[in-house]
Order: structure tokens, then C-alpha cells, then sequence
């Protein structure tokens, strides 16, 4: 058993080079049972597929793949090829993916979520507002995914000084009812009958420290609610606003992108979408959108209460 288990390791550990070498010869027939062209872009399309699930390869380098084996094949010549990799709407998610990283590393995302936070004041409905406004104008320019993931660590250090610790209301509610239990085993001792007195006092005295207990526990129960709501409006509305702020421009998501690559390709002289008709097209909207998000997540969180 033990040979059986270094040799599984041993096997483990080579697995990247064995499905590298393996892959291609597997996927021999598939170019046998398909018409030539056909069955060789299948093949290709099969062996990257093998290799980013298994990352045999680096995932960039399997990414690279068809710029060697299509002209290999004969699928594609390598000028048409090499095309697609630079295309404007790759270099124009290129450079978002930069802008990303160069905000992340000198924290300008905290600066302005700060600095809008301190124009709306702190109140949970205003504080969501000012989330929602720092997320979406950061998402008109970067990814959905990295504003997001940018805006959540200040959120979380947002509702930590607010209302600290979320698990600690809990503990507050787990120590008042083991209270309140102590106490209603304490009413049940017996006292000797010469201090009657004494004991219709402290009877009386537990009784009162009962009801307020009681009242206590109701009040923080109440309190844990609002918080954990509250909790969850902040947190939501950051992924709607980014994914609400990315509709503004052309580099927000990657779909506007994909969008005008598919107008070029299909009409070349086309030039009506560019990136000032979209921002004045696509910017008045994202403003009622957010707009109406905030009021539906501040209703449905209890940052705005109608009652």
C-alpha cells in the first residue's frame, strides 16, 4: 500500500506533463471523422479546451494556441489570425484592466469613496447613495468586476465603524437569554421560612429584572434586524450599481465592447456609435436607473422606513 501511494504521487505530480503529451494523440480520431476543415478546428477547439481545464498550460499560453495551430492546419492563414488579438475593443479592455490596477495600487478608489461619503453624511440611506455613486462613476471606466471588488473592503470598514463586529450583537443576545434562563432558575430556590420578608423583595426585585431583560433581549432582537439589513443593502447595492454604471460608456462592460466590434465588423462605414454618442445616450439613463435602485434598496433595507 505504501509503494501504491508514492507511485500515485509520483503519477500526481507529472499529470500537467502527461496530459500535455497525451491530449493530442486522444484527439487523433476526431480529425479522422470529420470532414478536414471541420474536424481540425473541433480538434484545436477541443485540445484548448483540455488544457484550460486541466492547465496543463498556463491559461494565457493556451489562450495563444490558435496563432500557431490554425496556420498549422491550414484553418486560418495567420493574418487573419493575428487580427483578432489586436482588435480595438481588446486593446480598449486592455486598457481598462490598467486603469484598474493603477487605481488599486494608489488607492484613489478609497479616496473618493471618503470623500463622497463625507458630502452625503451618515445616514444609511445617504450612505448607500454614496456607495452607489462611487461604484457606478468607477465602473464607467474599469470592469463591473473590479469596481465591485474594489468598493466591498471599504463597505465592510464602513458597517464595521458603524455598528462593529456583526457577530457580537449575537453574542449580546446568546448572554441576555442565558441571563434570563439563570434567572428563572433562581426564582425557583426555596428560602428558609424566617426570611419570608426578605425574600418577597428579592422575589419582586427578580421580577422586575425579568421584565427588563426581557425587554432588553425584544430590543436587541430589533436592533440585530435593522443592522443586518442594513448589512444587506450596503452589500447589494454595490454589485447593482457597478453592473448599472457599466451601461454608461463603451469601456464600462464588456458586452458594450463586444457590441461595437459586431457593428464595425458587419457595417465598416458605419460610424454612428462611438463613445460620445453612447455616453450621451446611454449616461441620463444610468442616472434614473441608480436612481431608482437606491430608492428600492433603501426601502426594501430599511434605510428609508414609510411606516
Amino acid at each position: 500500500m505504501a509503494g501504491l501511494g508514492v507511485l500515485v504521487k509520483k503519477a500526481w505530480s507529472v499529470r500537467r506533463f502527461v496530459v500535455l503529451l497525451c491530449a493530442p494523440l486522444a484527439l487523433v480520431p476526431v480529425l479522422l471523422s470529420l470532414p478536414p476543415k471541420e474536424g481540425r478546428c473541433l480538434y484545436v477547439i477541443l485540445l484548448m479546451a483540455l488544457y484550460w481545464c486541466t492547465e496543463a498550460l498556463p491559461l494565457a499560453v493556451t489562450a495563444l494556441l490558435p496563432i500557431v495551430l490554425f496556420p498549422f492546419l491550414g484553418i486560418l492563414p495567420s493574418s487573419k489570425v493575428c487580427q483578432q488579438y489586436f482588435l480595438d475593443t481588446n486593446f480598449l479592455f486592455l486598457s481598462g484592466l490598467i486603469m484598474a490596477s493603477a487605481i488599486e495600487e494608489w488607492n484613489l478608489h478609497r479616496r473618493i469613496a471618503l470623500r463622497v461619503l463625507m458630502l452625503v453624511g451618515v445616514q444609511p440611506a445617504r450612505l448607500i447613495l454614496g456607495m452607489m455613486l462611487t461604484t457606478s462613476f468607477l465602473s464607467m471606466w474599469l470592469s463591473n468586476t473590479a469596481s465591485t471588488a474594489m468598493m466591498l473592503p471599504i463597505a465592510n470598514a464602513i458597517l464595521k465603524s458603524l455598528f462593529g463586529e456583526k457577530e457580537t450583537s449575537k453574542d449580546v443576545n446568546r448572554e441576555n437569554e442565558e441571563n434570563q434562563a439563570s434567572l428563572q432558575q433562581n426564582k425557583l430556590y426555596t428560602v428558609p421560612t424566617e426570611m419570608q420578608f426578605l425574600a418577597s423583595t428579592e422575589d419582586k426585585d427578580l421580577t422586575e429584572e425579568k421584565e427588563i431583560s426581557s425587554d432588553t433581549l425584544s430590543e436587541l432582537k430589533k436592533e440585530e434586524e435593522y443592522k443586518t439589513n442594513i448589512w444587506k443593502g450596503f452589500l447589494i447595492s454595490i454589485p447593482y450599481a457597478a453592473s448599472i454604471g457599466g451601461t454608461a460608456t463603451l469601456t464600462g462592460t464588456a458586452p458594450n465592447l463586444i457590441l461595437l466590434g459586431q457593428l464595425k465588423s458587419y457595417f465598416p462605414e458605419c460610424d454612428v456609435v462611438n463613445f460620445g454618442s453612447w455616453f450621451m445616450f446611454a449616461f441620463p439613463l444610468m442616472l434614473i436607473f441608480l436612481l431608482m435602485g437606491w430608492l428600492w434598496i433603501s426601502i426594501l433595507y430599511g434605510g428609508i422606513n414609510l411606516r
